[in-house]
């Protein structure tokens, strides 16, 4: 017997969050997290403008009594046992590890609040964007995610899968880190890749994070003509923001790369 509809979610994630704005109705959502109007970070702030937000507490949450809990799989785990133990029901939601399984996220979830067509549409929405950047890059160029702080994103991800269905080669694996992790600015000044994509919000030095991307020596090893630059909130989570990631990287590859 399917389960019946539920009328008040609450999300207790980012990218939870997201997903349950691009897929409910505005009524079914009880609460979203903290983060979800913050538009540094939140694809869908201005979605969430005006819903109720949660601090994240089993306590409020077991009061408020949800009829479904969205969740991840990092950092709620002492929150989730509350809850179930209460009898709530609970879908946790983990991040992508690759295009696969955000698609099967997007129906699993979608099928649950009972809007099955609006998970196929975000997953058309995926594919085309998909269609649209494949083979966009010439020569098999080799490209390096690198983000504030010198971390180099894990080769197995839906935004490296995005990356090689364009046409490029990872260069984590050339440094050695397939799995991710921080790497030092002496080995990539030392081997460069031909391109790398950054954070939009990364090109202007405001921290210690950020001030790497505009040290002399990186700047001579990968110019700011061979960065590709996409607004890391596209970028964070698995989603509505994955078609608009797909179609930004296509855009700046068209404009940057000859």
């Amino acid at each position: 017997m399917a389960q019946p509809r539920p009328q008040q979610i609450a999300s207790l994630n980012l990218c939870t969050d997201q997903l349950l704005l691009a897929l409910a109705d505005r009524h079914q959502i009880a609460s979203l997290s903290r983060l979800a109007r913050d538009s540094s970070i939140s694809f869908m702030a201005e979605e969430a403008a005006g819903l109720p937000l949660n601090a994240g507490g089993a306590e409020a949450l077991l009061f408020s009594k949800p009829d479904l809990m969205l969740t991840g799989t990092y950092g709620q785990q002492d929150q989730v046992a509350v809850l179930k133990r209460q009898g709530l029901d609970v879908l946790q939601l983990g991040p992508w590890s690759g295009l696969a399984e955000g698609r099967e996220q997007i129906r699993t979830l979608a099928r649950r609040l009972g809007h099955a067509d609006r998970g196929e549409a975000l997953i058309t929405r995926i594919d085309a964007a998909l269609d649209r950047a494949r083979d966009r890059v010439p020569n098999g160029r080799s490209i390096l995610v690198y983000e504030r702080g010198g971390w180099v994103t894990d080769a197995r991800s839906p935004l490296s899968e995005v990356l090689m269905h364009m046409g490029f080669t990872l260069h984590e694996e050339v440094l050695g880190r397939k799995s991710g992790g921080v790497v030092r600015l002496e080995t990539i000044v030392t081997t460069p890749p031909d391109v790398m994509l950054v954070d939009a919000g990364s090109q202007q030095a405001i921290d210690n994070g950020t001030a790497l991307f505009a040290h002399p020596a990186l700047a001579a090893a990968v110019p700011h003509e061979r960065r590709l630059a996409v607004p890391g909130r596209f970028t964070i989570c698995g989603g509505p923001s994955t078609p608009a990631m797909i179609e930004a990287l296509t855009v700046e590859v068209e404009s940057k790369l000859p």
